[in-house]
């Protein structure tokens, strides 16, 4: 029996492999947890600010997953993947609800995808990043 092979796939925000990555129109899964432990994964659009250190997605306040991270922060996953490349963001999300801030979010959003439509309902879950890791 060959013993199991480590890799190490944790990477830096301001890599150059993770900023185009992240450039790129993809889909992302976000992880959420529940009061009781479970997981909720659901589909998101998203954006990285590797200047700040932040992820960002935009959703409606009365979502699962924004009732799940709550204002008070919760640990999440979000994860994009293309074939063989995919990273992974862990850290700690936040929503935010400021003007400022969602007006923000939706301009980076825009730049990635295109413009959102109207909501004002809209919030950002902030995601201060903790460790990415991923093959890129």
């Amino acid at each position: 029996m060959q013993p199991v092979r480590s890799v190490d796939h944790r990477l830096s925000v301001d890599d150059p492999r993770v900023v185009a990555f992240w450039r790129e129109r993809h889909l992302c899964t976000l992880t959420t947890l529940f009061p009781d432990g479970r997981p909720h994964v659901v589909p998101v659009g998203a954006t990285l600010d590797p200047a700040a250190g932040l992820a960002r997605v935009i959703t409606s306040a009365g979502t699962v997953k924004a009732r799940n991270i709550a204002a008070d922060g919760s640990p999440v996953a979000l994860c994009q993947v293309d074939g063989r490349r995919w990273t992974t963001i862990e850290g700690t999300a936040f929503v935010r609800t400021s003007p400022a801030e969602v007006a923000d979010a939706e301009a980076r959003y825009a730049e990635r995808y295109r413009p959102p439509r109207p909501n004002p309902e809209r919030v950002v879950l902030e995601i201060a990043i903790d460790r990415i890791i991923g093959g890129v």
